[in-house]
């Protein structure tokens, strides 16, 4: 019986990575086939809840208020609204629904307490419920976890040296201390990365190794490749190649060996044999639905003809962690503090952010 590791280094990272592919795939497979059942697959339904207006400058996303993308914005949906989405997703086979905000960090009041109903709604409906909703406090993930939160998603994005060529408005240290708060809780970790966004390999590894290296490991890593949208920072990024997904894939599989991989964003440029293979070597969770937050996605019914071609069966709720209890409002014993935490600006120039924000500026005028 393997031990799950969390002192992996960047040079044997790197080693795994380069290996040829023959026996990276071996090994990632062998690897998966002992501590999961290759043939299930835990399927997400991810749901914007609040789309656009983001303060960050993350150079990959298209909801960042400062770049010009035609992202059509919209305020925080009801209670209702999600619920109904939640039913279509459960009816279509997944067993999770992730919640995407477009905040920089949770600010208590009335639409945290929002998102907390739409938590305790979701849970009751007997399925896995996951957040990402920026930077968080231990009281506010406190709160979460009451409402019935089973996963909160907090991606490292790339390696800590590559995120300052990316963000400038949040440090990395941010991400980890969110995740810590997360961790004083009963609430599972989702924390992952993008590849295709100009970093090196030895920026692939340095990612694994902040993950790796985390202990517990996350229990959802999402691997995604960037689909680089027009009006961002990164519009001119050539798409990933197939083999860097199935590398990257096969990677965490054996660094992380029982982390549920994520395939995520870029599967609409993947062929059917191409994501087989991705399942091959270790990814066992995707998202299905027509839309990632705001980039496309394979059609559900299409997905669920890739299983059936495969054998693929989805995973059903709650089978890695047993279902949270639900919490209301008026028993719930963490209130809202009203807390202005400092999180970091580091506000170090990246001059390609600043070029398509000066740019928009002049758009708008």
């Amino acid at each position: 019986m393997s031990i799950t590791r969390n002192n992996w280094t960047k040079e044997e990272i790197i080693a795994i990575y380069n290996k040829p592919l023959m026996d990276l795939l071996y090994e990632a497979a062998s690897t998966h086939r002992k501590h999961h059942d290759p043939n299930v697959v835990q399927v997400s339904t991810l749901l914007s809840i609040k789309t656009g207006g983001c303060p960050e400058d993350c150079g990959y996303c298209p909801q960042a208020a400062r770049y010009h993308t035609d992202i059509e914005g919209n305020d925080l949906m009801s209670v209702q609204q999600v619920k109904a989405q939640a039913l279509r997703a459960k009816s279509s086979g997944s067993s999770r629904v992730c919640m995407g905000a477009a905040w920089r960090n949770v600010k208590d009041g009335p639409e945290f307490d929002q998102v907390l109903e739409m938590v305790r709604t979701i849970n009751k409906l007997d399925m896995e419920v996951c957040c990402t909703l920026g930077m968080i406090t231990e009281n506010q993930a406190q709160r979460l976890a009451e409402a019935g939160l089973y996963a909160y998603n907090h991606n490292l994005d790339t390696s800590e040296e590559y995120y300052k060529e990316v963000i400038s408005t949040r440090g990395f240290e941010d991400r980890i201390q969110t995740i810590e708060n997360v961790r004083k809780t009963n609430v599972t970790v989702c924390s992952g990365g993008i590849i295709g966004m100009g970093e090196s390999i030895e920026d692939r590894a340095g990612m694994l190794v902040a993950l790796s290296t985390l202990n517990p490991q996350p229990e959802s890593v999402p691997i995604n490749a960037l689909v680089a949208v027009e009006g961002t920072p990164m519009e001119e990024e050539k798409p990933v190649e197939i083999w860097e997904m199935i590398r990257m894939v096969a990677t965490t599989r054996i660094v992380m060996p029982e982390t549920q991989v994520r395939l995520s964003a870029g599967r609409m440029n993947m062929s059917r044999e191409g994501q087989a293979m991705c399942f091959f070597a270790g990814a066992n969770s995707i998202f299905a639905g027509d839309k990632l937050l705001t980039t496309p996605n394979p059609d559900v019914n299409e997905d669920m003809k890739m299983f059936e071609m495969l054998g693929l069966i989805p995973q059903k709720p709650f089978t890695k962690v047993s279902q949270p209890a639900t919490v209301e409002a008026e028993d719930s014993q963490f209130q809202s503090l009203g807390e202005k935490p400092k999180w970091s600006r580091p506000n170090h120039v990246i001059e390609r952010n600043l070029e398509v924000s000066q740019k928009s500026k002049n758009e708008k005028v």
